[in-house]
Formats: structure tokens, sequence, C-alpha cells
């Protein structure tokens, strides 16, 4: 796909235009109890052409990718935006040019492991499972992969093309005791191919193994006390908070629809300890886990500051809503097929650290939890939120005790922010979901962990 040279076709562009061609390859491997039950190598390409009339907007798109294909979609996309053109009752034009260029390809140096070695990999550690821990009811592996390449072209001649590709296995674990079925999962990988993430089985084995004693912990746990208490989120759930709970509400076409931070903009929605970002590719030094450098929309990516010392401060903005807002757009039009239209969504999404070790957070609590891994949840535009947690620990005394069993937490988003007294030093990031908005993209969250008040489900 990299040899297509879209730059051909811009003279059949008629106003503002948008050509994508995209192709996304995915691979999935399970293993459920040592029987193998995917075997899946897939990939979806194609071509899609965005033109703006007059305000209006017009898509279309194929899977075909012959010079007459390519040629037909831009007709298309440009009849779609007249007819709606006609019939819309604002008329502003997008009358501000942007630059976005470059090239970024993060594909492997090393040599691709085959689709049948992939398979043994992946035997080879349900076998070791199966072998070492004979105390498992069930265990069930699972390999995805995900290359999504993109080459864009626009009328305002930003030109670019990425190869973003990221990995992930995926280790659920359960065992039973009185009848009562204890589960839990983790997921290992990151951005980048197979084999830039993992290099032998073994290399999992001491995160497995920690992954196994939460487990037997929490078969002997105990149910947590509802009502509201204090607690520990840990990494990966304040990342689900600042992206589920309160990241969605900040995307400025569902302020449009009228989320809550439509009242909020300057004004305190968190604790003063608390600064939120949404990075577009790179963090702390690094690259983040899903690198955003040009959107789908041929803007420059940048990072947007969304919190800063407790007051909301940005939205998140493509081309459309930043002309309304009168604001910039701020890189944020993604789409993950060649089919979709770029949407606003989110990229790394995280709390920026505080001053405090866990063990000073953890000793600071005379009764409360340390919340570690969520399952599912949901929220809404109002920033209230329920997430399931299926690892966690009583606190008392300052000091960690026994697991707990499932259990949820809830509460409203911006109140729970506002609550936030410690922020640890440390950050991580959580890449191994997908967001659905509409259409599941990939995005980064995460943070350090954080000290606050929320309301717990208990049994």
């Amino acid at each position: 796909m990299k040899e297509i040279n879209l730059k051909k076709y811009k003279k059949h562009f008629k106003g503002y235009t948008e050509l994508r061609l995209q192709e996304n390859k995915q691979v999935n491997i399970s293993f459920v109890n040592g029987s193998n039950k995917n075997n899946i190598q897939d990939s979806s390409a194609g071509v899609s052409a965005r033109v703006n009339q007059n305000g209006a907007w017009g898509f279309a798109s194929t899977p075909g990718t012959s010079r007459n294909d390519v040629k037909n979609i831009i007709n298309e996309a440009q009849k779609n935006a007249s007819f709606l053109a006609r019939r819309k009752k604002t008329k502003k034009e997008l009358n501000k040019k942007y630059n976005g260029r470059g090239d970024w390809d993060y594909s492997t140096a090393k040599p691709r492991l085959s689709q049948k070695e992939l398979v043994q990999f992946m035997q080879k550690l349900d076998n070791h499972i199966e072998q070492k821990y004979t105390k498992l009811k069930s265990r069930s592996l699972f390999l995805n992969t995900l290359d999504m390449e993109k080459r864009l072209l626009t009328s305002e001649s930003q030109v670019s093309y990425s190869l973003f590709p990221r990995s992930f296995i995926y280790v659920k674990l359960s065992t039973e005791k009185n009848g009562e079925k204890f589960e839990i999962t983790d997921s290992f990988g990151g951005l980048g191919h197979f084999e830039d993430n993992f290099s032998e089985p073994a290399d999992l084995y001491s995160e497995i193994n920690e992954l196994y004693n939460h487990l037997m912990k929490k078969r002997e746990g105990v149910y947590a006390e509802a009502g509201s208490c204090e607690c520990i989120l840990d990494s990966e759930l304040a990342g689900i908070l600042a992206h589920e709970a309160f990241g969605h509400t900040v995307e400025a076409d569902l302020v449009k629809s009228g989320s809550v931070a439509e009242t909020y903009m300057n004004k305190k929605v968190a604790a003063p300890a608390v600064s939120m970002i949404d990075y577009a590719n790179k963090a702390f030094g690094e690259t983040c886990p899903v690198p955003v450098h040009v959107d789908d929309e041929g803007i420059q990516a940048r990072d947007t500051v969304i919190i800063e010392d407790g007051i909301l401060k940005s939205y998140m903005h493509n081309r459309e809503t930043a002309r309304e807002f009168d604001a910039e757009p701020t890189g944020h039009g993604r789409a993950f097929s060649f089919s979709d239209e770029p949407l606003i969504r989110m990229r790394n999404t995280a709390i920026l650290p505080g001053e405090h070790t866990l063990s000073e957070m953890i000793s600071s609590i005379e009764d409360g939890y340390y919340l570690i891994r969520p399952s599912n949840g949901q929220a809404d535009s109002t920033s209230e939120f329920m997430f399931g947690i299926i690892l966690g620990y009583k606190i008392k005394n300052g000091k960690l005790g026994r697991a707990i069993r499932d259990t949820t937490i809830s509460g409203v988003a911006v109140d729970v922010l506002q609550s936030v007294s410690m922020i640890s030093d440390d950050i991580t990031w959580i890449s191994s979901g997908m967001c659905g908005k509409k259409q599941s993209i990939p995005v980064g969250l995460g943070g350090p962990a954080v000290k606050c008040r929320v309301n717990l489900g208990g049994r």
C-alpha cells in the first residue's frame, strides 16, 4: 500500500477534500483449556474520500483501490457533500488551512514469525500454565495483533503515511471453591509487532505467576463493604476514570450534545493536585502506546491539556468543532477503518503523576480499599460511571489486608476527581483495550494511582 501514490488524484478534487487509503491486518489466535479455538488472519483495505462544501460533509468509501475506484469515490463524496449542502442551514466554510505532514513507520526490524510459529508460541505458554498451576479450573489465552496502515492526502497538500502495529496476549485464569467460580485476567504487550513485544514464552512466566497468586488470594477473599469510602485506584482504574468517565465528556462533539463539560470550562472539576492531558505521541520522554502524529483530517496532532491544577482548560476538537467553538483543531479526528469517517477520539489520556509513593498512600488509609483491576463498565455524558472490579485488597490501619471478591465502584467523575487527596509519583500505560465510541479504535490510557472517595458496591 505504501507504494500507491495518491497525489495523482488531486486534480479531481473540488473544494476541501481528504483522500485516505487504509489497510488493517489482524491475527487472532486463542487456546481454551489446551484446545486451539481460533487461528485467524484477515485484512480489510480500501479507500475513502471526504469532501466539505458550504459547511456540509460528504463521505464515500470502497474496498477497491484501482484508479477508477479512487476516482469514483472522490466523485461520490463530492455528490454527497453537494446534496447535504443544499439542505444545510449554515453555509460556513472551512476557512483555515493547517499543515500536517510526515511518515511514521513503527514496523519491527526483526524477522517476522509465521502464523504456525505464533500458534506454537501460544501452545507452549498454555502447556506451561497447565503443568504448573494444577488448582486452576480453566484457562484461556488469546493473541491479538493489529496493523493499521494509512496514507492520507488533502486538498491543502497535507500528506502523511503511518504504520501503527500493536500486539497483545491476554491470559484469563479461573478456579473454584465450594462451587463458586473466581476469575482474573491480564494483558501483556503494547505498541509494536509481536516480535518486538515477545521473545520467548518464558518471558511471561513471572507475570503469570503473579496473576495466579492474586487469583488464589481472591479465592480466599472477602466481600467489600458497600458504601462511600476512601480508596486507592491503581493506574488502570485511574486511567479508565480519566478516559471513560471524564475524557468523553470533553470531546467537543459530545459537548455540543450537552455533556456536563459544557458548563465547566475554566471552572473547577478536580482537586488542585489533578492535571490531565491527552497526549499525541510522546509523554514523559517516551513514545505513547498509541502514537498519533497527524490525524485522519491532516491535522498535526498536539498534546491537549484537559485539566490543569483542577481547572477544565480545553475540549478535544476536530476541524468541524474547532470551527464552531472558534478554537484550533487538536488532532483528534481518527477513523478505525477505511470505511469510517473520522470522529473525535482520544489518543493517550492520563492524569499526571504526583508526589507520593504507593506505600505512603496505603499507609495513609485507616479503613478502605486498594482497587487494582477493572473488568467492564459504563459512563455517560453527565460523568456518572459504574465500573466492575475484579482485583482489589482491603486496607486496614495503613496495611494491605485480604483480597476482595468481585464488586463495583460508581459515582460522578467530577465529584471523585474533586475528592483526590494523594497521587502517586509514577505512571503506567494501558493500551490493550479498544474505545467503542461508534467505531472501535485503539487508545492509550493510564496514569498514577490516586487516592479518592468512591462508592463501593459491596456484595
